[in-house]
């Protein structure tokens, strides 16, 4: 099986999901070939994980000269002129109305002409998205100019703030198959799409390697809280820090580590400061998968604030790692965390609730412990990432071959392929 995965930045030290589902497919028997709208900066480049994808991975503008264009956009109209003719017509039809969205759009059609070109090039039978956003554009108007299938991942939950500007129904409507990382992701797309698709809406999770995380044992009186994510108003970090406040006297020693960046970096800290927490809190910034794994081991308790979230990765990693969690009733939060089972589940910007439930795991040993294992449990048996890339493998073989799958797939997987899939019709 040859595959084209397609992202609009790869590899980001923020997205290891995408890493993990390219590696597991790899290892399911898939020849994956990886292509990135834009090429990821230095600071991305937290691992020899993401060197290595960098180095393989083809960077669709850092190969958009004018030659390079005129050549695949040339090739692509001589092969198929009715078929180039159709494909710039639904690029216009589904561009954002103005003079800004009909730019965009053309640009999008000019990187698509790219794209198709390398997949006819490399003779890929199936384009795969992961994220339903401009890239996806691109793909799906890539897989029109060369006459091949595509499908997408749908990640959540921004997407839906916008399906108008992202065209979810159309993209729905075209796609081979959708894969839905959660029920609650599954939900929204049936929302725009036509009954007679839903059962092309997958629940194919995101997951984890259970067996790289050492289970923490729970046997010191707890301290150490972490943040794993984007530095965001998004992830909801000031209601993490007024909710450390109110924990200040009573958890005076409490130390909350956050790992990751953004742009808010220095308004966060300062309000650390405002708030008198700044010598309870650590930004670290960036850090790569095996140093995450170690800021887990050393931890009691993870959070997670956010106001939106898909089925957020880090949750499953603290989890696997038999950390319990304080995170928001959001989204696919509630597929993970089982509240009072695996930890806590309190309502979004909700500090007073926030702090009462840190407080309750910070001071209680066992209840710690048996979160932790009961979190463990759980991802050992719905978030495996071998299993469930393999089921994602499953689903794209049977699709390729006109078969459909169950909206969650079974356990069991083909391995083979016949010779001439990927052409449509």
């Amino acid at each position: 099986m040859r595959l084209a995965y397609i992202t609009g930045e790869y590899p980001r030290a923020t997205d290891t999901f995408v890493q993990r589902d390219i590696s597991e497919l790899r290892s399911h028997g898939a020849e994956v070939f990886t292509f990135s709208v834009r090429k990821t900066g230095e600071e991305h480049m937290v691992g020899a994980e993401q060197i290595a994808e960098r180095k393989s991975t083809f960077y669709i503008i850092s190969n958009a000269n004018p030659v390079s264009l005129a050549l695949a956009h040339t090739k692509l109209l001589l092969k198929s002129p009715g078929r180039y003719l159709q494909t710039f017509k639904l690029a216009w039809q589904i561009r954002e109305k103005g003079l800004r969205g009909t730019l965009y759009q053309l640009f999008y059609f000019a990187e698509a002409g790219l794209l198709a070109n390398q997949v006819l090039k490399l003779q890929i039978q199936h384009l795969h998205n992961h994220f339903a956003y401009a890239s996806c554009n691109v793909t799906m108007l890539a897989a029109e100019l060369c006459d091949r299938s595509f499908s997408f991942s749908v990640q959540g939950p921004t997407v839906f703030f916008n399906v108008d500007r992202w065209r979810l129904d159309e993209k729905i409507k075209r796609a081979l198959f959708v894969r839905c990382i959660s029920n609650f992701c599954r939900s929204q797309c049936m929302i725009f799409a036509p009954p007679e698709k839903w059962n092309r809406l997958h629940i194919i999770h995101c997951g984890v390697k259970p067996a790289l995380f050492e289970t923490v044992k729970h046997n010191r009186p707890g301290r150490h809280l972490l943040y794993v994510g984007r530095l965001a108003a998004v992830k909801g970090l000031p209601v993490l820090f007024e909710s450390l406040a109110r924990l200040k006297d009573t958890n005076p020693d409490m130390m909350l580590t956050v790992v990751g960046d953004g742009a808010e970096r220095a308004s966060l800290e300062q309000m650390t400061v405002d708030l008198g927490i700044d010598q309870n809190v650590d930004f670290v910034g960036y850090k790569s998968q095996a140093e995450v794994r170690q800021y887990m081991q050393q931890s009691d308790v993870f959070v997670l604030p956010s106001f939106a979230e898909g089925l957020p990765i880090v949750l499953m990693e603290a989890l696997g790692a038999g950390v319990p969690a304080v995170s928001t009733q959001i989204a696919g939060n509630s597929d993970l965390v089982e509240d009072g089972v695996s930890g806590y589940l309190v309502a979004p910007g909700d500090a007073a609730a926030m702090a009462d439930r840190i407080g309750t795991l910070l001071n209680d040993t066992a209840l710690r412990a048996e979160f932790g294992a009961a979190g463990r449990a759980k991802v050992e048996a719905e978030f495996d990432i071998h299993h469930e890339v393999g089921l994602l493998y499953r689903v794209i073989e049977s699709a390729l071959k006109g078969e459909v799958e169950p909206v969650r797939p079974a356990a069991t997987m083909q391995s083979s392929l016949p010779e001439a899939v990927g052409a449509r019709g």
